[in-house]
């Protein structure tokens, strides 16, 4: 963890994709294992997320993604933070085929986690990812 408090989680979910449970799940799972969580909700833009980030000063930006789009967003995500001057890794939960994985990394993507992740992976994963940053 870069500062001396608790680690800081943007959640978000960007695109028009309205299915959210599993993100409000993620939350809970990151509030319960001591992290700080920051919902930004549904229906955002990368840019928005980026300036969330920005203004919320966090370690990782968590995105669900379920909508197919995850090769066009996720990316755009970590440009639009990449143009805001931040560093943040980028988490990406949700339906992503295994054969888009190397895509993803290539990408900027930190993290992927796809359906059936534990509790333990989830937590693993973004404390993982916030101490490369």
């Amino acid at each position: 963890m870069p500062r001396g408090e608790r680690l800081r989680v943007l959640l978000a979910k960007v695109g028009l994709d309205g299915h959210d449970r599993g993100l409000r799940v993620v939350a809970r799972i990151l509030r319960d294992g001591g992290l700080e969580v920051i919902y930004a909700g549904l229906r955002q833009t990368p840019e928005t997320i980026a300036a969330a980030a920005t203004q919320e000063d966090v370690d990782v930006v968590g995105v669900s993604m379920h909508n197919g789009a995850h090769l066009t967003l996720a990316p755009a995500v970590v440009e639009a933070l990449r143009a805001a001057g931040l560093e943040t890794p980028v988490v990406v939960g949700g339906i992503v085929p295994d054969v888009d994985l190397p895509a993803m990394r290539a990408a900027g993507i930190a993290a992927v986690l796809g359906p059936g992740a534990s509790n333990a992976e989830v937590l693993e994963a973004v404390r993982g990812v916030a101490k490369g940053a």
